[in-house]
């Protein structure tokens, strides 16, 4: 298989690439960024001159310096770019270690010995240890996973010039890559965690989502029971690792027993209740009849409501006990407890801060070229996009904000946004009748001193249990833009479809400001609210997340307005491919599956996107739809390939769940019969072979 083709990055200043990394040492907090490739090179006709070129990679095998300097051997012998006037002098590899929080460094020069070296954060160097090596190579395959693209080339866009390699091939490297993850596993909480997780623990961290990332996308259940079993020995709360991935392989009965067991001993361990609650909502989901359907979620409200009593501080769990009271149509509760999640200040994955390029040379390799994808670049930059669809705060969302808003979405698409209205005035105080209320109030007298948060909290959970601190911390830093309610004249679409009636589409009035109820109580006003007794105040981010739904709403009620009305008097209904690019991704967001299609498709007879095309996958494979989803796939793997992607875990899922419903030769058969060049069909014929390496289900043998 033909390697990607080789980015290289040009240097104002020599050595500055690596200087720039090293000052960010400090500052890392999670995995670490892409490892960097520094090569020093001269001009053949001017050896005098000497010039620094780089670029990124993953999933380069980090075990060793030896295999760190066989990867910068490969590109002296490959003549890309300027490679051809020039040759290399030295080159530089840095592979960070997030464990030790050491930038581990292998140092080439042409000819010369290999050198080995690690800097720490204060920028000393120190020497690379076999236990260095161990850690470094283990977060490194880590990186390739959490950070390869999901195929709708957002990670790709994030940062120029990265090459991305699969970092397990056959199962000899997986062997490696598990006893690597066994030997450090009970120091996994030392990477950090999703930005959904408050506190890393032993089986919430980076290092147990990539094994568990890893075991979904290539179907090796067997070696993850098998390494889980040999850790839940040592750790009883390693059960819930197991329990997930016998679910993963079917083996449903074994997993139930695994978990009901380790909770006999571990009654309040949040991890297995969660695990437990969405095993049972899964279930819910195929229930046969609607008894068989509330017996399940009742079940799975049990596990859920304890969990987040053992968790009272992480967002999964109250998050996850809201879905259970949306799958029961439970909406007061569902809301109520929305408002309960402590929502955090999203943490991005490291990124490399380089200054500023000399040069940047992006080459092609002939074996990715197709028309298709080679025109998306510059019909990209000319087009125009509507300033109302840019300013879509949703689409910023990430970590617990965004599983919220889903939350929020999920509920308006089951019950419209007028009864969503109707629910938030029956739970939450609302800022009118709190005036309302407090004027009518304010001429009478009351021996004990009350306030407006206790009343108007009564009922709820308490304070710590509810997350308040945590969101007032989250609320600052990440809404605080958002809160800002803006009031000024915006237009109310005409109508909203709602189960086939068009509503009106209200604009949500605002909540009472919790900080000025409690501010005025700690006055020492006295309020008595007996109307107001069994409500909650909304949280300052909820009430933003409404704002912002309605903007979604607005702007989706207005495009689907715009379409029928061109569509009944027979006219076109025109936009860029930007615009239909976003609107796709809106009516994702708010889980109108059919509309998004739609915009996709519109976006993509236009010209070639990865994130519509990523879309209507999803859809395609939804519906089991084989050849529409080999025909995406194939199209996304050259898209990826063409940026310097070899590796992408959901693309190879895909591939691997089409071999398992269908068929290794019937896939394989599928692609071939495609019209497309032979030099991209081999692309994703090498995501099929890696199925075969891995004797994934449906392949021959």
């Amino acid at each position: 298989m033909v390697a990607p083709a080789v980015p290289e990055i040009t240097e104002e200043v020599l050595h500055d690439s690596i200087d720039a990394r090293t000052e960010s040492l400090l500052a890392l907090r999670e995995l670490g960024p892409p490892d960097l490739v520094h090569l020093l090179k001269q001009p053949v006709r001017n050896p005098g001159k000497q010039l620094g070129v780089y670029h990124h990679v993953t999933g380069v095998d980090a075990s060793s310096s030896a295999s760190l300097a066989a990867y910068i051997n490969t590109l002296t012998y490959k003549e890309f770019g300027q490679s051809a006037t020039t040759k290399t002098v030295e080159g530089t590899y840095c592979c960070y270690n997030a464990f030790s929080r050491v930038d581990m460094r292998v140092h080439a020069p042409f000819p010369g010995s290999v050198e080995s070296y690690c800097v720490d954060e204060r920028g000393e160097k120190r020497k690379a240890t076999e236990e260095l090596w161990l850690e470094t190579y283990l977060c490194s395959v880590l990186r390739a996973y959490s950070y390869a693209d999901d195929g709708t080339g957002d990670t790709i866009r994030k940062i120029m010039g990265v090459r991305r390699f699969n970092p397990v091939t056959n199962t000899e490297t997986e062997h490696r890559f598990l006893s690597a993850a066994e030997q450090l596993f009970f120091r996994g909480w030392q990477l950090g965690s999703d930005s959904v997780v408050q506190v890393p623990n032993v089986v919430s961290n980076h290092l147990t989502t990539g094994l568990l990332k890893y075991f979904q996308t290539t179907g090796r259940y067997a070696s993850g029971i098998n390494l889980f079993e040999k850790l839940r020995s040592q750790n009883p709360e390693v059960a819930s690792l197991l329990s997930k991935v016998l679910f993963m392989g079917n083996e449903e009965v074994e997993g139930v027993r695994i978990l009901h067991e380790a909770l006999k001993d571990s009654p309040m361990d949040y991890v297995m209740l969660d695990t437990q609650a969405e095993f049972l909502m899964k279930k819910a989901e195929t229930a046969t009849t609607p008894e068989q359907k509330e017996e399940r979620l009742r079940m799975a409200l049990g596990c859920a409501d304890r969990s987040t009593i053992a968790a009272p501080s992480e967002f999964g769990t109250w998050a996850r006990l809201a879905q259970v009271y949306v799958a029961m149509e439970d909406w007061e509760n569902a809301l109520t407890i929305l408002n309960s999640c402590p929502m955090f200040t999203y943490q991005d994955k490291d990124a490399p801060l380089m200054p500023e390029p000399k040069d940047v040379n992006l080459p092609t390799l002939p074996e990715t070229r197709l028309d298709e994808i080679d025109s998306e670049p510059e019909s990209r930059y000319h087009e125009q996009v509507d300033p109302s669809l840019l300013n879509l705060r949703a689409a910023a969302y990430r970590g617990t904000f965004k599983q919220a808003y889903s939350i929020l979405t999920e509920m308006t698409a089951k019950i419209g946004w007028d009864q969503l209205l109707k629910i938030r005035s029956n739970v939450f105080v609302m800022e009118d009748e709190y005036r309302s209320e407090k004027q009518e109030t304010a001429q009478q007298a009351y021996p004990a001193k009350r306030n407006a948060s206790t009343d108007a909290l009564r009922g709820t959970p308490d304070p710590t249990a509810n997350g308040n601190v945590a969101v007032s911390q989250a609320s600052d830093d990440e809404d605080e833009d958002d809160a800002e309610k803006d009031t000024d004249g915006d237009s109310i679409a005409q109508t909203l479809v709602t189960n086939g009636k068009p509503d009106e589409l209200e604009r949500p009035s605002g909540a009472v400001d919790p900080d000025e109820a409690k501010k005025e109580a700690e006055n020492g006003v006295e309020d008595h609210f007996s109307r107001l007794n069994n409500k909650r105040l909304c949280e300052r981010w909820l009430d933003s997340l409404f704002m912002v739904l309605y903007e979604d709403l607005r702007v989706y009620t207005i495009w689907r307005t715009q379409m029928a009305q061109y569509r009944a008097q027979s006219m076109q209904y025109k936009k860029s491919a930007e615009e239909w690019e976003i609107l796709g991704t809106l009516a994702e967001r708010l889980q109108h599956l059919d509309e998004a299609v739609e915009a996709y498709r519109a976006c993509l007879g236009m010209r070639f996107s990865p994130k519509a095309l990523s879309g209507i996958l999803k859809v395609f494979e939804l519906n089991k739809n084989t050849r529409e989803t080999v025909a995406a796939t194939i199209r996304l793997v050259t898209w990826q390939y063409r940026w310097y992607s070899e590796f992408s875990p959901e693309l190879l899922h895909t591939i691997r769940m089409l071999i398992e419903d269908e068929g290794a030769v019937k896939v394989r058969s599928i692609i071939q019969a495609t019209n497309l060049p032979q030099n991209v069909l081999d692309l994703t014929h090498h995501y099929a072979a890696l199925c075969a390496t891995f004797r994934s289900s449906g392949t021959d043998g």
